[in-house]
């Protein structure tokens, strides 16, 4: 992992949506790519519950890709760039190459890089999209188009209409084309997937280290996804031969990571260590309360893989066809447990994300000249949490936090 491809993805807790609008509240890129991806799997989970097959995996690399273009192009506004695609196509083709070449010297890993040339193309229509994939980008481009909808519903509180009356048109004419899609339905008439949203969306308010001023401010949805990216792309590193089930769970547990806080708030970790005994007690009370206020608002068929990526969630492990969890070794999901029949997860890989996500949050605040003791003390923390020369879960973690310093 370079620094330097790191410090780029977190750029995008700096790029402000709407921003020629009254805005009630920071609407930032990250949280909107995060918000995309809930939704992506609420909409993808009833697709799948049809027996429809859904590329979980291109969804995810497509999450990336999306990400790393509009840091590129944030200046570039969407209907400026479909002008450009349909008027001047050349154009259009040179500004996709330029995104590209942005990236060349920082993503090492080819296959990757591969991976995101074909993603480009497909999008621009210079490569055709395989017919196996339609259904899965049917439901993620239907993700895209409502969460930038529940955007537009949040700013629709504080903006004259007559802002709002042209987009609003536009974007509702564009999601008549997914009307197909059963959880799309059902969030768009708010029924109780709608509310689960909301409680979802809860995290996109809740400010990360709230008792500190801190610049770029990140949600903790906002966080979730970053560690959701940090997870995919330091999973690439550590074993490249990863099922594509353990790829998978390894990016929606990072995503779902903090769920909990949508009901209890984010309980900094000094006061989570306050006592000995309140780790065990906090945790304990979040499964209680999640039991109580977020279970009853999830579909049967999705709710014991939600409670299976939130539960124990920093811990190797995997599920046996019972739906029995059971802790194991790094070592022993590598060469015992890494195919799908296994359901296989690396929390501890994800452990090390959000770790290095609060690493980043502190350092690049304090960079930036805004420091507390807080900061000091959260960057200082992690960069004495790993010992040094000690491998998890593939990575040298106390060398790999200091190259990011």
């Amino acid at each position: 992992m370079k620094k330097n491809l790191a410090l780029k993805i977190f750029e995008g807790f700096s790029i402000q949506r709407w921003n020629d609008l009254v805005r009630p509240f920071d609407f930032v890129e990250m949280d909107k790519a995060g918000e995309k991806m809930f939704i992506a799997y609420l909409i993808g989970k009833y697709e799948e519950n049809k027996g429809e097959k859904i590329d979980w995996t291109w969804m995810i690399y497509a999450s990336l890709f999306d990400l790393l273009k509009k840091i590129a192009l944030c200046d570039i506004k969407a209907p400026v760039q479909q002008m450009l695609k349909r008027e001047y196509s050349q154009e259009y083709m040179r500004l996709n190459e330029w995104v590209l070449n942005q990236y060349k010297s920082l993503l090492d890993d080819d296959e990757l890089f591969s991976k995101f040339t074909i993603y480009i193309g497909q999008k621009a229509g210079s490569f055709p999209i395989p017919a196996e994939l339609k259904k899965s980008v049917h439901i993620y481009n239907a993700a895209h188009k409502y969460s930038t909808m529940r955007e537009l519903e949040m700013l629709s509180v504080v903006n004259e209409k007559e802002r709002l009356t042209k987009i609003d048109s536009e974007l509702r004419t564009e999601i008549q084309h997914y009307l197909d899609l059963e959880g799309l339905q059902k969030l768009i008439t708010h029924q109780k997937e709608f509310d689960f949203l909301l409680k979802i969306e809860q995290l996109r308010f809740q400010t990360r280290w709230n008792q500190t001023p801190r610049v770029p401010q990140t949600s903790v949805l906002g966080h979730c996804f970053y560690v959701a990216i940090m997870t995919l792309l330091l999973g690439r590193e550590s074993n490249q031969n990863m099922c594509s089930r353990r790829v998978i769970n390894n990016y929606f547990s990072a995503l779902f990571h903090d769920l909990p806080e949508s009901v209890t708030r984010d309980i900094i970790s000094p006061v989570k260590q306050a006592t000995d005994d309140l780790p065990m007690i906090v945790k304990k009370i979040e499964d209680e309360i999640v039991n109580k206020e977020l279970i009853p608002l999830m579909a049967p068929f999705y709710v014991d893989e939600v409670l299976y990526y939130t539960s124990d969630e920093f811990s190797d492990r995997i599920m046996n066809s019972q739906g029995k969890i059971k802790q194991v070794s790094w070592e022993d999901l590598n060469e015992k447990y890494n195919s799908e029949e296994f359901n296989p997860v690396d929390g501890r890989l994800v452990r090390i994300c959000d770790h290095l996500s609060a690493l980043m949050e502190a350092d690049i605040s304090i960079k930036h000249g805004i420091t507390s003791i807080h900061l000091a003390g959260g960057r200082e923390g992690m960069l004495n949490h790993y010992l040094k020369g000690e491998v998890i879960s593939g990575i040298e973690v106390h060398e790999l936090f200091h190259a990011m310093v």
